[in-house]
């Protein structure tokens, strides 16, 4: 994992609210919460980069995610976000890269995720529909999605 990711390459971030209970003996956000954060986070990229989704009809397996710690996160930290983008995209899957911030600029976490698309009725992996190609292509900064 690239732990120098660009934050100029974000376009979309989520306002995350560190409660209480996410916190661990030493203050801190406990790490099994990021993973939280980023499934908050790409709820909503889905809802505003692909506004045509139904999540009844189109749906997505995780495949493999991954989070780096690189700062502590604490409570009282103001302005802390989660940003998604799509990183790559290939037949069947794509990878969504996820930056959590806080004060704008200070980086605490970086990660990924695989997303695998699946047909609920058939019980197998298909091919990422044209529309959400599209959709993701166009949301996103021109060339930035690598095409494998």
């Amino acid at each position: 994992m690239n732990n120098s990711i660009d934050p100029g390459n974000f376009k979309f971030s989520q306002e995350i609210q560190v409660r209480w209970t996410d916190l661990d003996p030493l203050y801190h956000v406990n790490n099994s919460i990021y993973i939280q954060y980023f499934e908050i986070a790409r709820g909503r990229y889905m809802l505003e980069a692909a506004p045509t989704w139904d999540w009844h009809k189109n749906m997505f397996l995780l495949a493999n995610i991954n989070c780096n710690y690189l700062k502590e996160l604490k409570i009282a930290t103001p302005d802390t976000r989660c940003w998604v983008r799509t990183k790559e995209m290939g037949t069947k899957s794509f990878v969504l890269e996820y930056m959590i911030t806080t004060n704008g600029n200070d980086i605490h976490t970086v990660g990924t995720s695989i997303q695998v698309m699946f047909d609920t009725k058939e019980k197998s992996t298909i091919s990422i529909p044209e529309w959400l190609r599209n959709e993701l292509h166009t949301y996103e900064k021109p060339g930035s999605i690598l095409i494998k």
